[in-house]
């Protein structure tokens, strides 16, 4: 029995990433951890109470669509746990994978004009983290 890392953010296409990575797991017999990464980096230049407020915010909100995410999988006959990690997310990923001895990360390929990456750079992002880590990792 393998495990699924699945990162995940929220929105439509969070949804269709985590139902296949539900899906994979109901099919391999596999558990399934979802991932959510807070990354406030993008506030660096912001006053400190300002960024912990925020940070706290976002954390919490992680932890709702996380929450869901888990229930999304109940619902589908698969128990998931969920973990929320703080700091850059590419760095993120690859060390819960390891941590977690991940056999498996699912990513969700880009969808729309809201989307963090960009085709090439998901597929960069996977190779990335199949190289330093020696998980798979299938983008849905």
């Amino acid at each position: 029995m393998g495990k699924i890392l699945c990162a995940t953010r929220g929105g439509k296409a969070s949804c269709r990433t985590q139902d296949a990575a539900i899906a994979l797991a109901k099919e391999r017999g596999d558990e399934l951890v979802f991932l959510y990464v807070v990354d406030t980096s993008f506030l660096d230049k912001t006053a400190a109470p300002i960024v912990v407020d925020i940070g706290d915010g976002i954390e919490k909100l992680g932890e709702f669509l996380l929450a869901m995410a888990q229930e999304r999988a109940a619902q589908q006959g698969v128990e998931a746990r969920a973990l929320c990690r703080e700091g850059k997310v590419r760095q993120e990923i690859k060390t819960a994978a390891v941590e977690e001895e991940a056999t498996t990360v699912v990513l969700g390929r880009p969808a729309g004009e809201t989307s963090v990456f960009i085709p090439e750079a998901l597929q960069s992002l996977a190779a990335n983290i199949e190289s330093e880590t020696g998980v798979e990792v299938v983008i849905v």
